[in-house]
């Protein structure tokens, strides 16, 4: 790891910088790839599965065999480790349910909002060597409580052209049947645009590689929507003098492990920590068995030594991490100057691990600066709010005359008409009323 020691703030934009990629290459090979989904479906899907998988599928859906030998390949202990993450993560994400109220704004004129569930969402969990079980559950559960009507989830065949029995034992105890064999930007184009075995959904979530990222950038062009742009997974720790540069050692080789194209960065006040730190990576990279990974990530990475803490948190707000790890004396007054984050970690004992796994929160988050302006997937992600509003009569007569002047300030007459005509009709039926009740009287 590049070593910078009391960087002046002016300089920090440029050493911030996250690795560039071609992306225009990139996007050129990922059209390609979602161009022949389109066009050929299925078909391309099998053939991908052959080439990038090492799979032999006849079809893309998950065989009767499959569904029923999953749970007997699942140990008890990963089923009770599942079961306590799938009820924390359950747990959070229900306390995020919306709470709808009905606010009257002018007499007469009542508003409110409605949540109602995204209708097909579609998951993708990448797999292959490494299943990633704990996005299933972070995206399947709020998906699940939202009450979305179709889950589509697409996961990536292992040699044996099936899918990781773990995989599918989440898929039952959240009621998921829809379960395909796809992997990569190809099944980002499937569940965008369908194929004969695979549903197209409304929304797209899951992280993936930038062959992923890219296709889910593009397929939102078309009108699909996503989570949010995650790329290569990354961490920011921040650590002074009471840290334990072991754990800041474990925390900084758990990102690096994900990829070469992950990214770690060390703030840093104490100058002692550099070495410490570094001989800590050393001594656990000898034993630690994506080591090689996680040496190109760490070659990406580097370590801040700044004055204080104040000025650490300030670094971290100008870089926008996905993950912040703070491991310091003030640790809790520290998050409180948080602004640009995915998530927060507080304190000795809090390793983001928890975070990627069982803890609570979501651990899809905003990667490559998009903490800046983006928020981690929550049950919100999965929902869509539809505003309401119903006016009587006394209510357009006090609000009217505001909507016309504001639309006639705009040059939009039809709006102004749309108010106006109505008034009128009201004052005649009002005056043909009081007319018929005077004759009456009469």
């Amino acid at each position: 790891m590049e070593v910078f020691k009391y960087p002046q703030k002016e300089d920090w934009s440029e050493l911030l910088k996250r690795p560039v990629m071609d992306l225009e290459n990139l996007k050129q090979k990922v059209n390609h790839i979602i161009v022949n989904v389109k066009t050929l479906g299925d078909q391309t899907l099998i053939e991908f599965a052959k080439h990038y998988d090492k799979a032999e599928l006849e079809s893309l859906e998950v065989s009767e065999e499959e569904w029923e030998s999953a749970s007997s390949k699942v140990s008890l202990r990963l089923k009770e480790a599942i079961e306590t993450a799938r009820s924390n993560i359950e747990k959070f994400h229900r306390s995020q349910k919306p709470i709808e109220t009905m606010i009257e704004t002018t007499p007469g004129v009542w508003c409110w909002r409605k949540a109602v569930p995204i209708e097909k969402v579609g998951l993708y969990i990448p797999g292959g060597t490494a299943p990633l079980l704990s996005t299933f559950l972070m995206l399947g559960v709020p998906a699940q409580i939202a009450g979305c009507k179709e889950i589509v989830v697409c996961t990536p065949p292992n040699r044996e052209g099936k899918v990781d029995p773990t995989i599918l034992y989440i898929a039952k105890i959240l009621g998921i049947q829809k379960v395909y064999k796809a992997g990569g930007a190809q099944a980002i184009a499937a569940m965008a645009y369908g194929t004969e075995t695979i549903p197209a959904v409304h929304k797209i979530f899951g992280p993936g590689n930038r062959y992923v990222t890219m296709a889910k950038q593009l397929v939102s062009l078309d009108g699909v929507g996503i989570d949010l742009p995650a790329g290569p997974s990354e961490v920011a720790v921040i650590a002074d003098r009471t840290a334990n540069p072991k754990f800041i050692a474990t925390d900084l080789l758990s990102q690096a492990e994900h990829g070469a194209d992950s990214q770690v960065l060390l703030v840093l006040t104490d100058e002692g920590l550099i070495d410490q730190v570094q001989e800590a990576i050393e001594q656990q990279l000898q034993t630690l068995p994506r080591a090689r990974t996680a040496r190109q990530a760490l070659d990406n990475s580097k370590i801040f030594l700044v004055k204080d803490t104040q000025e650490a948190i300030e670094l971290s707000n100008a870089y926008a991490p996905e993950h912040l790890i703070i491991i310091t004396e003030n640790g809790d007054a520290l998050a409180e100057k948080v602004i640009n984050a995915g998530s927060v970690f507080i304190g000795p004992w809090t390793p983001e691990a928890a975070g990627d796994y069982a803890s609570g929160p979501n651990h899809t988050l905003p990667t490559n600066g998009y903490a800046f302006s983006y928020s981690g997937v929550s049950l919100e992600s999965f929902i869509k709010v539809i505003s309401f509003q119903k006016i009587s009569e006394a209510g357009l007569r006090q609000l009217g005359r505001t909507i016309m002047e504001l639309a006639q300030a705009e040059g939009l007459e039809a709006h102004k008409r749309a108010v106006s005509i109505r008034l009128e009709t009201m004052f005649a039926m009002n005056s043909t009323a009081t007319k018929e009740k005077e004759a009456n009287n009469g």
